[in-house]
């Protein structure tokens, strides 16, 4: 999804569909280090290879959980083939967590990685030790739609975006997807690798994922959460309306109590890419407690 799409703050509820577990798992783990348990979500259409750089970082101080979204990144579609996306990942994510004896793991997710991570947490909350959603909010649609669209406009407007991903011409996805990471990635020479990770996605998996994160609002579902919250989210001068992104964050995320919001500058919305050094500090104080 487009960087200059994330204007906007949360705002009120919709209801929580009901899940139906796939016959094939959604997801595959990467397991790397020793050391008290951390999930790394990736966001929609990316690789867990997006982690790389924070995996160097806490490997021997931490057990990585690295997780791959089937259907991502030339990943088998798998689970993913039908359904619900991201809420069948959390639930999915719920039975990991339990199946292998972790105990209250911290969770990162990125982008639509940061919304299966708010849907673990508050839906598991005995599950979580902490959470990081990284540049996500917990409604997407008033980013795309306008805060006064009706429910009626965002069902409309969502299905014409998923319309809009399954069909069509390869050339015109791609070039499409060019011209998002564009908006997303500020560091010229890693937008390759984001842009092959995309066209490489399989287009249903990206298109219901990204109808189910338009049509979601999990703002009723915050004060659910009681694992402590860090939101991370960049600023730069480039990125229009950059100067509201604190108040749209704490807005947006005001029901958590105690949520903390570190604003990375000089990034675009691959804060992993494009300002390193500054979220690995991030990453280690959310870790630290």
């Amino acid at each position: 999804m487009d960087r200059r799409t994330f204007i906007a703050a949360a705002t009120s509820a919709a209801a929580v569909t009901s899940i139906a577990h796939a016959a094939e798992p959604r997801f595959t783990v990467e397991v790397k280090g020793s050391g008290p348990d951390v999930i790394l979500i990736p966001g929609l259409t990316s690789s867990r290879t997006v982690w790389d750089g924070v995996a160097a970082h806490l490997q021997g101080k931490y057990r990585l959980h690295l997780v791959q979204l089937g259907g991502f990144a030339g990943a088998p579609t798998a689970g993913n083939k039908d359904g619900l996306v991201a809420a069948g990942v959390a639930e999915e994510l719920a039975a990991y967590i339990t199946a292998k004896g972790l105990k209250k793991p911290a969770v990162i997710g990125h982008s639509m990685g940061g919304t299966m991570g708010l849907m673990l947490a508050a839906r598991h909350p005995d599950l979580v030790g902490r959470l990081m959603v990284i540049d996500m909010f917990p409604k997407l649609a008033v980013a795309f739609f306008g805060p006064t669209a009706t429910p009626e406009q965002v069902t409309a407007g969502a299905a014409a975006i998923k319309a809009g991903l399954e069909s069509g011409p390869q050339a015109e996805y791609e070039a499409r997807t060019r011209q998002t990471i564009a908006g997303m990635v500020k560091t010229e020479s890693a937008r390759e690798e984001i842009v092959r990770q995309g066209i490489t996605s399989d287009r249903s998996v990206q298109a219901r994922s990204m109808h189910e994160i338009l049509t979601t609002d999990l703002t009723p579902e915050l004060t659910k959460i009681t694992a402590p919250l860090t939101v991370v989210y960049p600023t730069d001068s480039t990125l229009p309306f950059t100067a509201s992104y604190p108040a749209w964050y704490a807005g947006a995320y005001a029901s958590v109590k105690g949520a903390k919001l570190v604003q990375v500058d000089g990034s675009y919305h691959f804060i992993m890419i494009d300002q390193p050094a500054a979220l690995n500090a991030a990453i280690d104080s959310f870790l630290a407690g």
